[in-house]
């Protein structure tokens, strides 16, 4: 993507209505900061023509390290996620190239931490009560994808509202 070096974005600037519009020219990093909200809370990029080994930059200095961390609050408490793809890194022993394993760690509010990949992705989606594609779906409509949801199939649609409002057990 287009972010070489740290960006921090510090979206609480916008307020807590709930909906916000993301614009700007093509390039400028619009899909890249979906990207980086939906891999660092599902390990997966918010698109399906895109994995995690297209999140590096291209113009990212050889021994810059890719992450993301997002902090969100949900029902009142704070959570921190750390997340890692898997990239080639410069050694630290020698000359070459090694490759840095993805990973993730999430940080509980009670001071616990998760952090094994699977874990913090089972972790998440009991928080949020979501999976990736549903979080998708209706947290970042792109251009055109709201038609999506509206044309869905009825069981795929209640099985989202069904998630986020809670009426699972009805």
């Amino acid at each position: 993507g287009p972010y070489a070096g740290v960006t921090e974005l510090d979206l609480e600037r916008l307020g807590s209505n709930g909906i916000y519009l993301i614009t700007g020219d093509t390039g400028a990093g619009k899909t890249t900061i979906f990207d980086a909200i939906t891999y660092a809370l599902f390990g997966y990029p918010s698109g399906d023509k895109r994995d995690a080994s297209m999140l590096r930059s291209k113009y990212a200095e050889a021994d810059t390290p890719t992450e993301v961390e997002l902090i969100f609050t949900n029902n009142g408490k704070e959570y921190k996620v750390v997340r890692n793809p898997e990239y080639d890194r410069p050694a630290k022993k020698g000359d070459g190239f090694t490759k840095q394993k993805a990973g993730a760690t999430l940080y509980l509010p009670d001071g616990n931490i998760v952090d094994r990949p699977k874990e913090v992705n089972a972790a998440i989606r009991d928080i949020i009560g979501v999976d990736r594609d549903q979080f998708a779906q209706i947290s970042m409509i792109a251009q055109g994808d709201f038609l999506k949801l509206l044309l869905a199939e009825t069981k795929v649609r209640q099985e989202i509202f069904r998630e986020i409002f809670k009426t699972v057990n009805y």
